[in-house]
C-alpha cells in the first residue's frame, strides 16, 4: 500500500484526494483550513495539525497550494513537510508556481537526501475528480519513475518535461495556448453573434476543421449565453499569467499577446468578474 500525504485540499487538492482513496492508497492530509479536511477524514484520511505530521512516515507528500509563498510555507521550516520526511522519500509539488521556486526546493530537498518533482497540472477540477489530470513534470528520472505509479491515480497523462523547473516552465507554455485561444473564441463568438449566424451551425462545422480546440468544444455554449462558473477562475488565471509575464522578461521570450490578454482579464475583474471562469473574455465583448 503505498502511504502519501497531501498538502492541501482546494479544489483540485480534495479531487486528487479522493481518487487515491479508492484506490486503496494510506492518505494523511493537511489544510490551512481544517474543516475541510473533514469529508477526506470520514472517508478514511488521516487528518494531520501540521505539513511535517501529515509527512511523517509517507513515501510520497504532494502539494497543490497557492503561490510560492504558499509552497515554501509548507514544504520548509520546523512543521514544514521536509522536516517530516524520511530520507529516499519524494516531494511532488502540483501547484503553479515559479520555475525559480522549484529549483530552490530542489536543491534543499536534494541536500535533505529527499526526491523532488515541480508537477504543475492541467484539466481542471473535473480532471481531478475524474482521475484525468496531465501533469508535466520537471527533474531527475528516477524520483520521477517511483512517482509516475502515483501520479497514475489522478492523471491520463504525464511526462518527464526536463530538470527542475521544467514541469513549470511547461505550465508557463500550457496557460500562454489556453490565453490566445479563448480570445480567438470570444472574438469569433462574439462576430458571429453580430453577423446574426446560427452558433450550433457554426460550431458544428469549424470544429471539425483547424479551428478546433477543447475551448470550442466544452466552452462554446456557455459563453454565448454568456454563463461563466464552468472551471478555472480568472483571478487564477491572472496569477499564472503574471508568473509568465515575469519569467518572459528574465528569459527575453516576447509575449505580447499574453501581456494583452491579461490586460483584458483585469478589465474582466474591474466588471466583477474576479470569480468567473476564463471563457468569460466574450463579456468584455458584449458589453
Amino acid at each position: 500500500m503505498q502511504r502519501v500525504a497531501l498538502l492541501g485540499l482546494g479544489v483540485m487538492g480534495a479531487g486528487m484526494a479522493a481518487n487515491w482513496l479508492t484506490k486503496g492508497f494510506a492518505l494523511s492530509v493537511w489544510n490551512r483550513t481544517p474543516a475541510r479536511a473533514q469529508t477526506l477524514i470520514s472517508k478514511g484520511a488521516r487528518g494531520a495539525a501540521t505539513p511535517r505530521e501529515a509527512a511523517a512516515g509517507r513515501d510520497f507528500v504532494l502539494a497543490c497550494v497557492g503561490n510560492d509563498d504558499d509552497l515554501r510555507a509548507v514544504a520548509l521550516g520546523s512543521d514544514g513537510a521536509f522536516a517530516g520526511m524520511r530520507r529516499g522519500a519524494i516531494f511532488i509539488d502540483h501547484t503553479t508556481a515559479s520555475a525559480n521556486v522549484a529549483r530552490e526546493l530542489s536543491a534543499e530537498a536534494s541536500r535533505l537526501g529527499l526526491g523532488f518533482l515541480d508537477a504543475p497540472v492541467s484539466g481542471g477540477q473535473a480532471g481531478a475528480e475524474n482521475g484525468a489530470l496531465t501533469i508535466m513534470c520537471g527533474g531527475d528520472a528516477v524520483p520521477f519513475a517511483s512517482a509516475e505509479k502515483v501520479i497514475s491515480a489522478y492523471a491520463r497523462a504525464c511526462n518527464l518535461i526536463g530538470a527542475s523547473g521544467s514541469g513549470q516552465l511547461a505550465k508557463m507554455a500550457n496557460q500562454i495556448c489556453i490565453a490566445g485561444i479563448v480570445q480567438g473564441l470570444a472574438e469569433a463568438l462574439h462576430f458571429a453573434q453580430k453577423a446574426e449566424l446560427d452558433i450550433e451551425k457554426l460550431i458544428a462545422t469549424i470544429s471539425k476543421g483547424a479551428a478546433q480546440s477543447w475551448q470550442m468544444e466544452n466552452r462554446y455554449k456557455t459563453m454565448a449565453a454568456g454563463k461563466f462558473d464552468f472551471g478555472f477562475a480568472v483571478d487564477w488565471m491572472r496569477k499564472d499569467l503574471a508568473i509568465c509575464l515575469a519569467e518572459a522578461r528574465g528569459n527575453g521570450a516576447h509575449l505580447p499577446l499574453t501581456a494583452l490578454v491579461d490586460q483584458f482579464y483585469s478589465q474582466v475583474q474591474a466588471m466583477g468578474g474576479k470569480r468567473w471562469d476564463t471563457s468569460s473574455l466574450i463579456a468584455l465583448l458584449q458589453r
